[in-house]
């Protein structure tokens, strides 16, 4: 009966002795192998198995005839058989010993389970494309990266059946990798491995490292970089406590999601800059805006100060009371071109200069002014290209950060400064920055640092963390303003207790340009007539009084249409004095373009709370003579004569 059920099992059976010599087969075992008749007899059991387990099965064979129990099958041994041709294919195994009068053999049962382990692939993956699609929708729905985190662990671990899943990142400032999300393990364990040299040497490609299972305490790892622009900016770790391998499905699943996380980690990080972007450009807009208004309230009372500190040249005490006031107004007009440095719209003055003599001259100013306790490192790459900017400008940046990075430092510290020469590629400049030639103005210290919440706020006007009465919260904004209004970009690296790192991007200068003509000394009087335009009636009231002080005759009227009728009717008008802000209609610039179209080399004097207005542009301003306000008499009066004078000669 024994012999009859051998023969017809539906199953291959392999009967081999204790030293796992096979010493009978059925016939389906020979057909599921590929074996002629009796080709099999005497073998050893390895024959029907991958080179790569033989050896190790070996042993598992020493260690079943040592203590043979029965193994039924469906209990998890399922292994990879090969046929006499060498293919491979899936098969589950059943044990039993068999005692038999003259020794003791064993018997295996075994299946072919190919269709049963493609149905568990599909399975599987069909598994996977459902966690691959739910983390996908959340890491599409996170407002930031910890967020689009949060939950991933847990899912990669649910749907591989392991025992520890974490995500580290990439810290920007601390330069090593820094856990965001983990489940069943210990974080501090995980951020201790030397992942540097670990992605260094396995470059993008996923891989398995008992090694670092062992240090974490599993018996197994599988970990996959995370890609950020073709360089590695994390990790992916699935973890095991028994020992096993991932198969290929599971490792495609976590480069998937491995995706997932670099892709959700350039979304975010290029929303938040998009969003840091507009904030600063919506508060440079309300900065501009108010600082126009308020030059021309500063117009007004500096110019009412100043008729009356002629009015009352003969009582000291009073001329003292206006000179106080005065003097307040210049602050005033000093806090508004702070603001207008930050809404990018100050009057530069742009040319080459040499980054080295530059630094060497601000490296001498600082060592007298950030005090011993501040060591003062300063360094110029070789031959560096000329930087295009105002000079006064930039040097007045650097030594705002550099007295930043010293509030920083209260105990002492190491501050450097340095200029070296980059090239950004077309395609890779970062937001705004176009392709081209950069000199790049570094400024690192090692003091406290700022955590990200006031990091986020740093450029903003008026923002600031020193005590009342230590800071105006303007001088970042103003380098802000600055650098992005000479064609640059200016970037900051901050981190608590770590020290500041802030860049400048500038232009290299294509061509060096000239110091420009000397002023001659001029008389600010004339008997010519103005034409003056302006809408405010106040701020117009004090221009007539001025020019009618210095001896001018003044027609004034609120609109350009009105000024250009003026023109027509009035031969005498010999200048035309304008804000550039006129309200509805033209602007100042579209006015002078109409008069002098009316009268062809008639002189034009602008004025402006800021540089130029919305809807003009540089090519506006480098044709006229702009007047900043709040001006003085003197000022207004030799510009008005030394532009009558340049016709007249």
């Amino acid at each position: 009966m024994f012999r009859e059920l051998f023969q017809t099992a539906p199953d291959a059976m392999i009967v081999v002795d204790r030293e796992g010599r096979i010493v009978r087969v059925n016939p389906q075992a020979e057909r599921l192998f590929g074996f002629g008749e009796n080709e099999l007899h005497g073998q050893p059991i390895e024959l029907l198995l991958p080179e790569a387990v033989r050896h190790a099965h070996r042993a598992h064979v020493r260690g079943y005839t040592d203590a043979p129990r029965v193994r039924p099958m469906g209990t998890g041994q399922e292994l990879i058989g090969q046929k006499k041709d060498g293919q491979q294919f899936p098969v589950e195994i059943a044990l039993s010993p068999l005692q038999t009068p003259e020794e003791r053999l064993f018997l295996a049962s075994v299946r072919d389970v190919s269709e049963t382990h493609r149905a568990r692939q599909a399975i599987a993956r069909a598994r996977y494309d459902a966690v691959i699609a739910r983390i996908g929708q959340l890491a599409l729905a996170a407002p930031n990266l910890d967020a689009a985190i949060a939950s991933t662990p847990e899912l990669v671990a649910q749907a591989l059946g392991v025992d520890g899943v974490a995500i580290l990142f990439r810290h920007a400032q601390l330069k090593r990798l820094q856990v965001r999300g983990a489940i069943g393990v210990r974080e501090d364990s995980l951020e201790a491995l030397p992942w540097e040299e670990l992605l260094e040497q396995h470059g993008s490609e996923p891989f398995a490292d008992a090694g670092i299972a062992a240090s974490l305490g599993f018996a197994c790892a599988e970990i996959v970089p995370l890609s950020d622009r073709d360089e590695p900016a994390g990790v992916l770790l699935a973890l095991c406590r028994e020992r096993t391998t991932f198969d290929h499905d599971a490792v495609h699943f976590l480069q998937s999601v491995a995706n997932l996380m670099a892709a959700a980690l350039q979304r975010i990080r290029m929303e938040e800059q998009l969003s840091h972007g507009q904030r600063l450009e919506a508060i440079g807009q309300l900065t501009g805006g108010v600082a126009h208004d308020f030059n021309n309230l500063l117009t007004v009372i500096s110019g009412n100060l100043q008729i009356l500190e002629d009015e009352l040249a003969d009582r000291p005490a009073a001329r003292d009371i206006i000179g106080s006031a005065l003097r307040a107004v210049g602050r005033g007009a000093e806090l508004t071109r702070k603001l207008l440095a930050f809404a990018r719209r100050q009057r530069l003055a742009p040319r080459a200069c040499e980054p080295a003599k530059l630094l060497e001259d601000l490296g001498a100013m600082l060592r007298r002014t950030l005090g011993e306790s501040v060591q003062l490192e300063i360094a110029c790459t070789t031959g560096i290209a000329p930087v295009f900017a105002d000079p006064g400008q930039l040097e007045a940046a650097l030594v705002n950060l550099a007295l930043n990075s010293r509030d920083a430092m209260p105990r002492g510290g190491r501050l450097t400064i340095t200029a070296n020469e980059q090239y950004v590629p077309p395609g890779e400049g970062r937001d705004a920055l176009a392709a081209g030639d950069y000199v790049v103005f570094t400024v690192r210290d090692t003091g406290l640092g700022m955590p990200p919440e006031i990091l986020a706020r740093a450029f903003e006007p008026f923002f600031t963390t020193k005590e009342h009465g230590k800071g105006s919260g303007l001088g970042l904004s103003m380098v802000y303003g600055f650098v992005t209004q000479s064609g640059g970009q200016l970037s900051v690296e901050s981190q608590l207790g770590y020290g500041t790192t802030i860049t400048l991007h500038l232009p290299v200068a294509q061509r060096a340009s000239g110091e420009g003509e000397p002023i001659a000394q001029t008389s600010s009087r004339g008997t010519e007539t103005v034409l003056v335009v302006e809408d405010e009636d106040d701020v117009r009231e004090i221009a007539v009084a001025f020019l009618r002080s210095l001896g001018y005759h003044v027609v004034a009227t609120p609109n350009a249409l009105a000024a250009l009728d003026l023109l027509r009717e009035n031969g005498d008008i010999a200048l035309l004095f304008s804000d550039v802000v006129l309200g509805t209609g033209m602007n100042g610039f579209e006015l002078a373009d109409a008069a002098r179209g009316l009268r062809p080399g008639l002189p034009v004097l602008l004025t402006s709370g800021y540089e130029h207005a919305h809807g003009t542009d540089r090519t506006d301003a480098s044709r006229y003579t702009v007047l900043q306000k709040p001006y003085r008499r003197e000022e207004l009066g030799t510009s008005v004569r030394r532009l009558l004078d340049r016709v007249n000669t």
